[in-house]
């Protein structure tokens, strides 16, 4: 985006139709400090530092789940660090964080957000979500010390239960601003292990219960000018082309999907297989069928909670189960499909096997598959082609969902993908190596 220093010329123009004519006469200049962004990302992992595979004072993973008391030090850090910049702070009912950083023009027009979260998952890492923010916090102690300012408004979001790994609801808060969610369900989402406590309920505990609305809506809420968000690939292309950046044009569509399997107590030692109705054996069969179906579609499925009733014992067939489902593939047609052919499979396979079981289940996320905004693509692809050159980049489709897929309904949006090592992410071993963070932090002068 075009900035200003000193005396330089302020153009009096629309802050979104400036990201397509970035060029590196337009870049600031500026570079941030790696040593202190380093610092401060692991300084705040100690808020949530889990899962010690090494030695070394970084060598943890995290577990800062939502809401958490760990999740709430962290915010309230980073409330106190945009504050002593000069920030405004404003934090919506769903506790998004949005700090705003004044342009010469002191203008009304929306302003342009770096952003992503701060919560993990729980046996995550130290790089997923936190280098967004933690990169957009450096942007703008690095304007400040350097007494730089944009021609417009810039700042930076963090946003609530990206993850839904406690409350079960992916991009929860970033759907809600962007009117998908309702608010009231986002509010009585339950902690997937404790059914008393509630998102709102955390949200009170904590103090981030704003009175803002979570909305996009400007009379009311927080409408933003453009949002760019950087984050790890989580995957291993960048890295095995050796690329350096990734210039992230959509994201793939998913559904998430709960199913519950009923069937039997019933005597391990007593019961013949003919007269059991066992739903742990069914719902096994399902997953394994859900594989096969999305191998033919060339899609991805994967089951990553498995629950059994808490009086479960070894010499009883289960009375119920339930898992997940997720199900992604780039076209939203082929997400369809899959599941249309899972359902007609797990009705087969709930006739199987002595009495048979019966389910249902309910659909959680649906997430289309989104394009980003070609502005902000095109700035992206330019600032990089000025800092690394264009064979040092390459288009790509994010696998995950991120905030960003509904920041694009209401904004126009685009995310920088950065190498990590061996593309391993959800696991507390993930890595991004410092080198890597500099192109990004460069392209917001």
């Amino acid at each position: 985006m075009q900035a200003a220093k000193g005396g330089t010329r302020i153009m009096h123009t629309n802050p979104t139709r400036l990201l397509s004519k970035i060029s590196r006469r337009n870049l600031s200049g500026l570079r941030i400090n790696s040593d202190r962004l380093w610092e401060t990302l692991h300084e705040t992992c100690k808020w949530g530092a889990a899962h010690r595979y090494g030695k070394g004072p970084t060598e943890t993973g995290m577990a800062r789940l939502t809401l958490t008391d760990e999740d709430a030090h962290v915010r309230r850090w980073l409330a106190a660090e945009v504050t002593k910049l000069g920030c405004s702070l404003s934090i919506d009912q769903m506790g998004n964080m949005f700090a705003r950083q004044s342009g010469k023009l002191k203008s009304s027009a929306p302003m342009i957000a770096m952003g992503s979260h701060l919560d993990t998952q729980p046996r995550g890492g130290r790089y997923d979500g936190i280098l967004g923010v933690m990169a957009a916090l450096e942007v703008l102690r690095t304007m400040k010390e350097n007494g730089f300012q944009t021609i417009h408004d810039i700042g930076l979001v963090n946003w609530t239960n990206e993850e839904g790994a406690r409350f079960p609801r992916s991009m929860c808060s970033s759907g809600v601003w962007a009117g998908v969610i309702p608010i009231e369900s986002a509010w009585n989402l339950h902690d997937i292990h404790d059914s008393s406590t509630t998102l709102r309920s955390e949200l009170e505990k904590h103090g981030f219960l704003g009175s803002m609305a979570c909305s996009s809506n400007a009379a009311n809420g927080t409408l933003l000018g453009a949002h760019f968000e950087l984050h790890i690939e989580q995957g291993p292309i960048l890295q095995d082309s050796n690329r350096s950046i990734g210039v992230v044009k959509g994201a793939q569509g998913y559904r998430w999907l709960t199913f519950r399997v009923l069937g039997r107590d019933a005597h391990t030692g007593t019961t013949p297989l003919s007269a059991r109705q066992d739903p742990l054996l069914a719902a096994s069969r399902m997953i394994i069928s859900s594989h096969e179906i999305a191998k033919r579609y060339d899609a991805l499925a994967s089951t990553g909670v498995l629950k059994l009733p808490s009086n479960a014992s070894t010499n009883t067939v289960a009375s119920e189960v339930t898992f997940t489902l997720d199900i992604r593939h780039p076209q939203d047609s082929v997400v369809q499909f899959v599941q249309e052919e899972c359902l007609k499979s797990f009705s087969a396979i709930a006739s199987q096997d002595g009495r048979g079981v019966a389910f249902d289940w309910t659909l959680d996320t649906d997430s289309p598959a989104v394009q980003f905004d070609k502005n902000c693509i095109s700035s992206i692809e330019a600032a990089a082609d000025a800092l690394v050159g264009p064979d040092k980049r390459m288009s790509m489709t994010s696998g995950a969902g991120h905030d960003s897929v509904y920041t694009n309904k209401h904004c126009p949006t685009a995310m920088i993908f950065v190498p990590c090592r061996d593309g391993v992410s959800h696991n507390p071993t993930e890595y991004c190596s410092p080198e890597d963070w500099y192109v990004f932090l460069a392209m917001y002068g």
